[in-house]
C-alpha cells in the first residue's frame, strides 16, 4: 500500500484511532499488505518487531500510582499545614535565632510543629490504610489470548498481543484489542460497556460500502473489552493499547486532572475565612499591645500565638480522624473508599446518577405475559415459544432463558407445558439475524406431527403470517385484524415493555433444508411481554434516598420506553425522557436547565452522561454517579462522587471513589448516613473553635486595651489549644442527632463567619467578668493589694490573673462543645458519646491541674489558685452555659439551624 494511503490510517487523534474506521471500508487484500500480515497473521519476525515499534504493546496506560512517600507529603498539603509552618518559623526566628542567649525558647515553635507532625501522620496512616484495600480490589489478573502467527497457531499473554496478529475468537473470550473480522459463522458480541446497546450485535466480515456513522455501527469491527456470547470468528488486530477506544478512553481519564470535589472546596473556602479574620485581628492585636505595653517584642509574639490560636490547627487531624471513622464503618458494610474525602462528598451528594441495569433492576429479562390474540394468558403460546427457544442452537438471549425458565416453572402444574424437551424433536431451524428479527424452528412430536414456529419483532412476524387464531378459529389476517393487535402490543409498548409475536404452521414443506423463504402463510397465535425487573429492594432504597434529600436521575443507553417503564415501577417519574442526541444538541446553558427538569435520560453515549453529570454540577449540585461499566467511566471521573462494583470494568474501578463490593443502593443510603455523621462531628469541631478561639481573640483586644499586662502569655495561649484540640480527638466518636441526618450537608464558609460572630462575644462577656473579678477581687486578695498598689507583689498578680484566666478559658471552650453540638437541649434531649464527655473532663482536669504541680507550673508561668476562684468558676461556667443555650436558639431562630 503506497505512502499516501498510509496517511488515511494515521490520521490525528480522535475517540479511537482512524485506522480502525478505515479499516471497516478496506478490503482485506490491503489491510494484509499495509500490516505485512496474512489469513495465518503476521508473516515473519522482522513484521512483528516493525509493528511493535510503530503500534505499541497491548498495554493500556493508567496512570500511576503515587509513591509512599509523596502520599505521605501529600497528608500535610493543606491550608492550615502553610499557615501554622509559616508561623512557627517566625516564632523560631523570633524566640530563638534572633533572641538573645539567655532568652532563647524555643517552646512555641516546638508545639506548633508538634500538632503540624500529629495531624499529618494520622491523615497519612488513615488514606494509606484505605486506599491500600481498594488496590488489593482492583488488582488485575494476565490474560492470554489465542493467535496466528507465523502460520502457526499459538496462545501468548494479553499485552504481547501486536497489531497485525489474527486473532481466533469464540464464545466466552473478551476481545482483546480493536479488531476488523475476517470470517464469522453466528458471531454475536456483547458491547453494551462500551456503547451501552444492551443487547448482543452480530459481528460479520462484509465490506461497508461507505463509513458508518458512529463507530460502533461498523459491523466488521469488533472492540476491546467486549465479549464474545455466540460462534466463532477470525479477526485482524488493527489497534492495541492506548490506540482502541477502551484505551483512548482510558487515556482520557488518566490524562485529565482530577476537579477539586465539594469537600476540597469547602475546605479551602474555610481556611480562607480564617485567614481574613486573621489579618484583621492580628495587627489590632499586635498594635494596641504594642502601644499600651511598649513591649513590641512581647506584642509580636502574642501576635503569633492570637494566629495560632484562631487556626483550627488540629483541622487535619480531626478531618481525617472523622473520615477515617467513616471509611472503616463503610468497610464493615462492604464498601471500599479508595479517598478518604469521599466520604464526606456521600454526605454533601443531593444528586444521585445511576445507570439503569443492575443497579435498578436485576440485570435479567423476566417473561410476564403469554397472551393470545384475544388478550387472554394462554399456555399454547407459551409452549410454542419455549419449542422455538429451547430447540434453537444460535444464540440463546436473555429473553429466551426466561421463557425457558418460566416454561419449567409452570410444567409443575399445567400438563400441557410438561415434558415438552422429551415429546418433540428438532427438524430444523432458520436462525436469528438482526436483518429478519426473527428466528424459526421446525420440531415433530410423538406423533409426527410437524410444525414451523418462529417468534421476533412484532412487525417482522406479521410480515410472514397470512392468518390470525382469535376467537378459537383461525381467521384470514386482514388491515382490520392487524390494526386491534398492533394497537394492542403499542398499548404494552408505551408502558414499556418488550414484546415478541408467535406464530406457527402445521406440516411445513422444504425440498432440501428449510430457508427464509418458508417463512411464510404462518398462524400468528400470540405475543409475548419481557421486562427487566427492578430490584426488590429498589424501590425502598429510593425512597430512603429521597427521605435524606437525594434527588435520583437515571442515565441509561437504553431504550426510553423500557426505561421510563422500570422507572415508573420504582417510583421514578419524569415529565418526559430525553434522549442522548437531544442532550448534544443543547447548548450548556439550555441543558443546565433541562437537567434540572428530567429526570430519565436514555440511549446516552459515555460521553453524553459526563455531560449530564457537569450540568448538574455547573448548577450547584454535589452530585454522585453510580456504574459499572467502561461507558460509565467519564462520568464517573466527572462526578463529585463516583460509585462503581467490584466486578465492573477496570476503568470504572479506576474512575470510581468508592467501590461497593454489593451493587446495593441501601449501601449507598448507609453511606450517605456516614457522610452526614462525619460532616456534623467535622463542622461542630470547626464552628466550636473557631468561634471559641474568636471569643477569647476578642476578649483580648479588650484585655490589650485595658491592663497593664497581658492577660495571659504567649505559650499559655498554645498550651490551651494544644489540650482543647487533644480533647477534640473525641469528635469523631461523638454521635449526631437524627434529624440533622436528613439534609444535604454542603461546605458553607458563610455560616462559619457569622457563627464566630454571633456565638464568640458570647463567651467574651464572661472572659470579662472572669477579669473584673481577678482584677478587682482575687488578685489583690491574695498578692497583697491592687496591681498599682505599693504593697503589692506585682509578679504574683500578674501569676494569678493568667492562671485564673487559663483555666477559665480551658472550661469554658470545653463545656461549651455541649452546648453546641446539637440543636437541641443538651444533657436531655441530645447526649453526646462517653468518648466526648470524658474527653471533656479530662481536659478540663488537666488544665485545672497544671497550675498545682510544682515544676510543672513554674515552667509554665503559671501558679496555683485559691479555692475561692473555683467558687466564683462553677458560678461562671453554669451562668455562661445557660446563655450559650440562649444564644444559640436565638441563631437558631434567626438562620434555621446551628451546624
Amino acid at each position: 500500500m503506497d505512502k499516501k494511503k498510509k496517511t488515511v490510517f494515521t490520521n490525528e487523534k480522535t475517540s479511537y484511532s482512524p485506522r480502525l474506521l478505515a479499516a471497516s471500508t478496506c478490503d482485506l487484500k490491503s489491510l494484509y499488505l499495509f500490516y505485512h500480515s496474512s489469513e495465518k497473521g503476521l508473516v515473519d519476525e522482522d513484521a512483528l518487531s516493525d509493528s511493535l515499534d510503530l503500534y505499541g504493546r497491548n498495554v493500556i496506560s493508567k496512570g500511576k500510582n503515587k509513591s509512599v512517600f509523596r502520599r505521605f507529603i501529600g497528608a500535610f498539603i493543606n491550608p492550615f499545614t502553610f499557615v501554622l509552618l509559616t508561623l512557627a518559623f517566625v516564632s523560631l526566628l523570633t524566640d530563638v535565632i534572633l533572641a538573645s542567649p539567655g532568652e532563647k525558647n524555643p517552646s512555641s515553635a516546638i508545639i506548633i510543629l508538634a500538632l503540624v507532625l500529629i495531624s499529618g501522620i494520622f491523615r497519612f496512616a488513615q488514606e494509606y490504610r484505605s486506599s491500600a484495600a481498594a488496590e488489593k480490589l482492583s488488582s488485575l489478573v494476565e490474560n492470554t489470548t489465542p493467535v496466528y502467527r507465523y502460520e502457526k497457531e499459538m496462545t501468548i499473554p494479553l499485552d504481547e498481543l501486536s497489531v497485525g496478529d489474527v486473532i481466533a475468537l469464540s464464545v466466552g473470550d473478551v476481545i482483546p484489542a480493536d479488531v476488523r473480522i475476517i470470517s464469522s459463522k453466528d458471531f454475536f458480541v456483547n458491547q453494551s460497556s462500551l456503547s451501552g446497546e444492551s443487547e448482543p450485535l452480530e459481528k460479520t466480515s462484509d465490506l461497508l460500502s461507505a463509513q458508518p456513522s458512529s463507530i460502533y455501527e461498523a459491523k466488521n469491527l469488533a472492540f476491546y473489552g467486549s465479549n464474545v456470547v455466540s460462534g466463532s470468528a477470525l479477526a485482524l488486530c488493527v489497534a492495541v493499547g492506548d490506540e482502541t477506544i477502551l484505551g483512548k478512553m482510558a487515556q482520557k481519564m488518566s490524562g485529565t486532572k482530577q476537579e477539586k470535589t465539594a469537600f476540597d472546596k469547602g475546605v479551602d473556602s474555610v481556611s480562607w475565612l480564617l485567614v481574613k479574620f486573621m489579618l484583621l485581628m492580628v495587627p489590632a492585636v499586635f498594635l494596641i499591645n504594642g502601644l499600651t505595653k511598649h513591649d513590641w517584642l512581647q506584642a509580636f509574639l502574642f501576635a503569633i500565638s492570637v494566629a495560632v490560636g484562631l487556626t483550627p490547627e488540629m483541622l487535619p487531624m480531626i478531618v481525617s480522624s472523622c473520615l477515617g471513622k467513616g471509611a472503616i464503618n463503610m468497610g464493615k458494610k462492604k464498601v471500599i473508599v479508595k479517598n478518604i474525602n469521599s466520604i464526606q462528598n456521600f454526605g454533601a451528594m443531593d444528586v444521585l446518577c445511576t445507570d439503569k441495569t443492575g443497579t435498578l433492576t436485576q440485570d435479567r429479562v423476566v417473561l410476564e405475559n403469554h397472551l393470545n390474540l384475544d388478550g387472554k394468558s394462554d399456555p399454547k403460546v407459551l409452549k410454542h415459544a419455549f419449542l422455538n427457544s429451547y430447540y434453537q442452537t444460535g444464540l440463546k438471549n436473555l429473553m429466551d432463558k426466561s421463557i425457558i425458565s418460566k416454561t419449567m416453572e409452570l410444567s409443575n402444574e399445567n400438563d400441557y407445558l410438561r415434558d415438552l424437551d422429551k415429546n418433540y424433536v428438532k427438524v430444523d431451524e432458520i436462525p436469528f439475524d438482526f436483518e429478519r428479527k426473527r428466528m424459526s424452528v421446525v420440531v415433530k412430536d410423538n406423533h409426527g406431527k410437524t410444525q414451523m414456529i418462529s417468534k421476533g419483532a412484532v412487525e417482522e412476524i406479521l410480515s410472514v403470517c397470512s392468518f390470525a387464531a382469535k376467537d378459537g378459529n383461525v381467521i384470514p389476517l386482514d388491515d382490520k385484524v392487524k390494526k386491534g393487535i398492533l394497537d394492542n402490543v403499542q398499548s404494552f409498548s408505551k408502558k414499556g415493555f418488550r414484546v415478541i409475536a408467535v406464530a406457527q404452521k402445521n406440516n411445513p414443506r422444504a425440498v432440501n433444508a428449510f430457508g427464509v423463504g418458508d417463512e411464510k402463510d404462518m398462524v400468528l397465535i400470540g405475543y409475548l411481554t419481557f421486562y427487566d425487573p427492578p430490584k426488590e429492594s429498589t424501590k425502598e432504597a429510593l425512597t430512603r434516598l429521597k427521605g435524606y434529600g437525594i434527588s435520583i436521575k437515571v442515565l441509561t443507553g437504553d431504550n426510553p420506553d423500557v426505561s421510563a417503564y422500570i422507572c415508573s415501577l420504582v417510583g421514578l417519574s419524569s415529565p418526559r425522557v430525553m434522549l442522548g442526541n437531544e442532550v448534544d444538541s443543547l447548548s450548556d446553558e439550555e441543558l443546565r436547565s433541562e437537567v434540572e427538569k428530567v429526570t430519565i435520560f436514555a440511549k446516552l453515549s459515555p460521553f453524553e452522561k459526563s455531560k449530564v453529570v457537569a450540568a448538574l454540577k455547573e448548577n450547584g449540585h454535589v452530585v454522585g454517579y453510580m456504574g459499572d461499566g467502561i461507558n460509565d467511566a467519564p462520568a464517573l471521573k466527572e462526578a463529585d462522587i463516583g460509585i462503581s462494583v467490584d466486578t465492573a470494568a477496570d476503568i470504572a474501578k479506576e474512575s470510581a471513589h468508592v467501590i461497593l463490593l454489593e451493587k446495593d443502593l441501601n449501601v449507598l443510603v448507609d453511606g450517605i448516613i456516614e457522610g452526614r455523621k462525619t460532616y456534623a462531628n467535622m463542622i461542630k469541631y470547626i464552628k466550636m473553635t473557631a468561634s471559641s478561639n474568636f471569643g477569647n481573640i476578642f476578649s483580648e483586644l479588650a484585655a490589650a486595651a485595658l491592663l497593664p499586662f497581658l492577660p495571659m502569655l504567649p505559650l499559655h495561649l498554645l498550651i490551651l489549644n494544644l489540650i482543647y484540640d487533644f480533647s477534640c480527638v473525641a469528635i469523631p466518636f461523638d454521635n449526631v442527632d437524627e434529624d440533622y441526618l436528613k439534609k444535604p450537608r454542603k461546605w458553607d464558609a458563610s455560616s462559619l463567619g457569622r457563627f464566630m460572630l454571633w456565638m464568640g462575644p458570647t463567651s467574651s462577656i464572661f472572659d470579662w467578668l472572669t477579669y473584673a473579678v481577678m482584677y478587682f477581687i482575687i488578685c489583690p486578695l491574695f498578692s497583697g493589694g491592687n496591681y498599682y498598689d505599693p504593697n503589692c507583689n506585682q509578679t504574683l498578680f500578674v501569676l494569678l490573673f493568667q492562671t485564673g484566666w487559663f483555666v477559665e478559658s480551658m472550661w469554658s471552650q470545653s463545656f461549651v462543645i455541649h452546648m453546641i453540638r446539637t440543636d437541641k437541649v443538651p444533657f436531655v434531649q441530645s447526649r453526646a458519646s462517653w468518648q466526648l464527655l470524658l474527653a471533656t473532663c479530662l481536659s478540663v482536669g488537666v488544665a485545672s491541674l497544671l497550675p498545682f504541680i510544682p515544676y510543672v507550673s513554674s515552667s509554665l508561668s503559671l501558679t496555683s489558685l485559691p479555692w475561692e476562684y473555683f467558687i466564683y468558676l462553677l458560678l461562671a461556667i453554669a451562668a455562661y452555659m445557660i446563655l450559650a443555650t440562649l444564644a444559640k436558639n436565638l441563631y437558631k431562630r434567626k438562620y434555621g439551624e446551628v451546624l
